[in-house]
């Protein structure tokens, strides 16, 4: 089986998905293979490490997998799934909102400086620790956070995924930086 993964390796995203849909498994396998980090570091990152971000990881497979014919090639294959995960993780989120009375602070847009929260970001130890500062902030900010700054997709690539305007996407990060600051600067300051 080793082998059969080695070899659709070698095929592209669009060679996969039409071998897929002639009922070959092993392609889909391999297309789980390529995306299952990012797609799970996104969830992870919107849900935080939780069983319910193990179960949405595997629906986002599940769910292409089901709409298959619904994917046209417009995007990328690797932005489609991370689309489909952004969406299954708010509305986990929407679910747990539900189920609890808590409800998100309003948040005031302030300047950021990309540059020092990134080095900031980068210096942390724990991993951890800054799932854990996630999950403290409001979804849509989070959401922008894990695209840009633990995923690297560029602020084009992620108002793309997220269907929003560039600006809203600028306007979350920076305000997302601002709330992740603030939930981190306590804890860094011993190290």
């Amino acid at each position: 089986m080793r082998e059969a993964l080695k070899i659709f390796s070698r095929y592209s995203d669009l060679e996969l998905i039409a071998m897929v849909k002639d009922g070959d498994t092993n392609a889909f396998r391999d297309i789980i293979r390529r995306y299952e980090p990012k797609v799970a570091a996104t969830v992870k990152g919107i849900l935080g490490d939780t069983l319910e971000a193990e179960d949405v990881g595997q629906e986002v497979f599940i769910r292409f997998y089901k709409s298959l014919n619904n994917f046209r090639g417009d995007s990328s294959l690797g932005t489609y799934l991370i689309r489909i995960a952004i969406n299954l993780s708010l509305n986990e989120i929407k679910v747990k909102k539900r189920r609890s009375i808590s409800s998100f602070e309003d948040w005031h847009e302030s300047d950021s400086d990309f540059q020092n929260f990134q080095k900031e970001f980068k210096s942390i130890e724990t991993k951890e620790i800054v799932y854990n500062a996630l999950q403290q902030i409001p979804a849509k900010f989070r959401t922008v956070v894990v695209l840009r700054l633990m995923n690297g997709f560029s602020t084009e690539e992620t108002a793309k995924i997220l269907g929003v305007p560039l600006g809203t996407v600028l306007s979350r990060l920076a305000r997302g930086q601002k709330k992740l600051r603030e939930i981190l600067s306590p804890q860094m300051e011993g190290k």
